[in-house]
């Protein structure tokens, strides 16, 4: 053995599937480090034998572990706000109507065109830090403001580096399919050729995503157009994902299944033939309650359908600018428990190790098993419950990621 850390002192919440056991809760236990990744989980009393004098030892002062949080559905890297169109929403003006008035993500996009990669490294540095203070140990960056072949690159490009210089794990997606580009008004099908012909063979030639998402929705791209682009991902070995279900049914999540997607997101019109498919398929379904809250939805995600045919469910905060302007994983628990009555539990699950899954990450993180990635967040908490029960004031002490303690204030 060569651990190089050591956790005592501790209860975990170890979010392994285990049907006896809660949140795979192991009380009283201990975590061995080495070479960043768990070597040894289990109870305290029995611990191997160890070298006392090559480990640091880490008392929990009886605080609960759990894997570190997984927010697998951001926008995080943009430019501008639109603090504007909240007004307007609060006046009675619809999401899709903003939209429809070239609003909505199109304001977004020239705001993203116009900044400079350092002004959206600056701006995204900042939301990683607030995300990493409430125990997020990955994130996903979607590209999608940028609506052409420079401004894709540049943010896809920015989020790369956000993630070799951050603490914080980045995934990244490529959403160039997000909406029309004010070039391209009514040609719906010469931008998505565009995107099929240029934008992603650039982005694969670089190496700039490990996704591709599209927004399958009226105000988006029809089901046709979504499949076009998702089939080109395929051919260029990117995972696909979809924006589906969330302002309508379109069968996209159905398509996004039968092409092997890793999720399908805010699904909140999905039916249960489209649960059906998620099921067949293992696609997770990413619910979004921020976006619910924000836009003052009233459609609920099909949550009975998804337990009854077993579809992982996970949750992410969907952060970005104009529908979900919510940095922050921690009150996305609270709103899966109290706006789509999922359990701690579920809620739990769906920031660690469904959320894991969603990324096509759950070989690595998500659980605190032995091989997974070191990203561990400690809690000043009673029960593991408590994540989704209070918000406000911050329970988080320590934070690992790969290993590494990171510095971080829990106020």
């Amino acid at each position: 053995m060569n651990w190089q850390h050591l956790w005592i002192d501790v209860n975990l919440a170890c979010m392994t599937e285990q049907a006896d056991q809660p949140y795979g809760v192991i009380e009283d236990g201990a975590v061995a480090i080495e070479d960043g990744k768990i070597a040894w989980v289990g109870k305290r009393s029995e611990l191997p034998e160890f070298d006392q004098h090559k480990v640091a030892i880490h008392r929990g002062n009886s605080g609960w572990m759990t894997p570190g949080l997984i927010d697998c559905h951001t926008h995080l890297v943009f430019g501008g706000d639109r603090a504007k169109e909240f007004e307007q929403r609060l006046q009675g003006v619809s999401y899709e109507t903003i939209a429809k008035q070239g609003g909505g993500i199109r304001s977004t996009v020239a705001a993203t065109r116009a900044a400079d990669e350092q002004t959206l490294f600056d701006s995204g540095r900042k939301r990683l830090n607030a995300l990493m203070r409430e125990g997020v140990t990955q994130v996903e960056i979607k590209s999608g403001y940028g609506l052409d072949l420079e401004n894709e690159v540049k943010q896809l490009q920015v989020a790369r580096y956000l993630g070799e210089v951050h603490p914080i794990g980045v995934s990244t997606t490529c959403l160039a399919a997000h909406a029309l580009p004010p070039e391209y008004a009514d040609q719906p099908d010469a931008y998505v050729n565009l995107v099929c012909d240029s934008i992603l063979p650039k982005v694969s030639e670089l190496d700039l995503a490990d996704a591709v998402d599209v927004f399958c929705e009226g105000i988006g791209f029809d089901l046709s157009q979504s499949e076009k682009v998702l089939r080109k991902a395929v051919e260029l070995g990117l995972k696909p994902k979809m924006h589906a279900e969330q302002l309508s049914n379109l069968g996209g999540s159905a398509l996004a299944a039968e092409l092997g997607a890793l999720s399908v997101d805010h699904i909140e019109f999905l039916d249960e033939n489209g649960v059906k498919a998620l099921a067949k398929s293992g696609t997770v379904a990413v619910l979004l309650p921020g976006a619910f809250y924000f836009l003052r939805e009233t459609q609920l995600p099909p949550l009975d359908a998804l337990r009854e045919h077993g579809v992982p469910m996970a949750i992410a905060s969907d952060f970005n600018p104009g529908s979900s302007p919510i940095c922050s994983l921690k009150l996305m628990l609270n709103m899966a428990c109290t706006l789509f009555s999922m359990t701690p539990e579920e809620a739990l699950a769906g920031v660690t190790r469904h959320a894991a899954k969603a990324l096509g990450l759950e070989q690595q993180m998500g659980q605190i098993k032995a091989g997974m990635q070191a990203d561990l967040a400690l809690w000043d908490i009673q029960h593991p419950s408590e994540l989704s029960y209070s918000y406000g004031v911050n329970p988080l002490q320590a934070l690992m990621i790969q290993g590494k303690l990171q510095q971080i204030s829990a106020t």
